[in-house]
């Protein structure tokens, strides 16, 4: 085979795998409760690990997709239960290149560890409308300011 056809290959290869990604995101945000969130996976420096990606509300559930990635299951799962916002915060530093402008920081706690995410000032307010909602004679969970 000859370097063209290579680079053929690879284009092609590159192609398909950009259309499953495309594929992949507009199926998963067919469903309802879909929203734009990135978690933060490493704290390893200060203002970087961010990862983008969507949430999607099942039942008691928060389940976090990575943006490019070609798996069907969530990344991370975080459950209602033992949620609750610890506090809120601007973007800061190197944050604020990596974030939109008009995004919120929420760290949280839950039974595994603390955990930050970040999300549309106007999705705010149905996560903690999410986070509240749950089962009568639950703990009450509010936003710190």
């Amino acid at each position: 085979m000859s370097t063209i056809e290579w680079f053929g290959i690879g284009a092609v290869a590159l192609l398909t795998a950009i259309l499953v990604l495309i594929l992949r995101r507009a199926l998963m945000a067919r469903v309802s409760g879909t929203i734009k969130l990135n978690l933060r996976v490493s704290t390893m420096m200060d203002g970087r690990g961010w990862s983008a990606g969507f949430g999607r509300f099942v039942g008691d559930e928060l389940r976090w997709y990575r943006m490019f990635s070609f798996a069907l299951r969530p990344k991370r799962v975080l459950s209602r239960r033992g949620l609750a916002v610890e506090s809120r915060r601007s973007p800061r530093g190197q944050e604020r290149f990596s974030l939109p402008h008009d995004w919120v920081i929420l760290r949280c706690t839950s039974h595994h560890a603390p955990v930050e995410i970040a999300m549309a000032e106007s999705t705010v307010t149905g996560f903690s409308s999410w986070l509240e909602a749950g089962l009568p004679g639950e703990d009450s969970r509010s936003l710190a300011a």
